[in-house]
């Protein structure tokens, strides 16, 4: 074949297998295209629920067969949200309490990652061992001494009781752990030989070579701190120390036994509009520094 195609001359049926791999790499294109925006439908098709609810009136969230798109547009169910729950003030504990774990968990976390990633000691093997062993305790078993331990400091229904006891999480400390693992130790021995510290390595070093395990592990706290529902709702009693995510829940009910579906679809709207917003700016930064990890990998 080299020589045919050196002197010039072709057979036809290499032209023919040609156009055959094209036609075939174009058809799982379109195969793929395809895939991917049902995934991407079905996916988002809640969301789509929830925004469409949102502007329905009451006598069509009721109806039977219920219908997708309203009939009769309205926004009187945004109004009624406010008027039921204290809205500004469950965001600000929502931010706040999201904002404040995510920001701690990464430090310590991270720090926790660090010494059992980078640093020989005895006892490593175990320590990991048991901190992983803990990922077996149901999270619930914790919720009654930890709420009496909170009583007794007095933090029931504060932002430091939502905040400090979910500073760090197991879970993240091994995520971060396994990220560490992969970044070669010669950078390590090279901060020592300039006198550096440990502290200096970890921070001036492994963390900004440890970006895109940092994103993940931050966006993960934050999604989930925002949208718990659990945690802030036993240790909160009033309606303005408690989360947006929780203070939802509060609309679910009614006098009449009718749950107001517009109205807790309005609320819910309210709740992930700022999530959305969010993903939205870091999405790029995020698989920026995913792919740049994997190139340096």
């Amino acid at each position: 074949m080299t020589a045919l195609a050196a002197t010039g001359v072709v057979p036809e049926d290499f032209h023919l297998d040609d156009q055959r791999t094209k036609r075939r790499r174009g058809a799982g294109s379109w195969v793929a295209w395809l895939v991917a925006v049902i995934a991407a439908v079905v996916a988002a098709f809640p969301l789509i629920v929830i925004v469409l609810t949102a502007f329905k009136p009451r006598s069509e969230t009721l109806s039977f067969p219920p219908k997708l798109l309203p009939s009769d547009w309205t926004v009187s169910n945004f109004p009624q949200v406010f008027e039921r729950i204290p809205v500004w003030e469950q965001l600000w504990n929502t931010i706040a309490m999201s904002v404040g774990v995510t920001l701690l968990s990464l430090f310590f976390d991270s720090l926790a990652a660090y010494a059992l990633a980078r640093i020989d000691f005895r006892g490593r093997a175990l320590l990991l061992t048991v901190l992983i062993a803990t990922l077996m305790i149901p999270f619930q078993t914790l919720l009654v001494p930890l709420y009496k331990m909170l009583t007794e400091f007095g933090w029931i229904g504060t932002l430091v009781g939502l905040i400090v006891p979910r500073a760090a999480d197991v879970a993240g400390i091994f995520l971060l752990r396994q990220f560490f693992i992969s970044i070669p130790r010669d950078l390590d021995s090279a901060g020592r030989i300039d006198g550096a510290s440990e502290f200096r390595i970890y921070w001036q070093i492994i963390l900004p070579n440890a970006t895109a395990g940092l994103l993940t592990l931050g966006l993960f706290n934050f999604i989930g701190n925002w949208n718990d529902l659990l945690w802030p709702m036993v240790m909160t009693n009033e309606a303005g120390d408690r989360t947006l995510t929780a203070g939802l829940a509060i609309l679910n009910g009614s006098a009449q036994g009718v749950v107001p579906y517009g109205v807790t679809m309005a609320g819910s709207l309210i709740s992930v509009l700022p999530l959305i917003i969010i993903f939205a700016i870091v999405q790029r930064r995020f698989i920026e520094s995913v792919a740049m990890s994997g190139i340096k990998g």
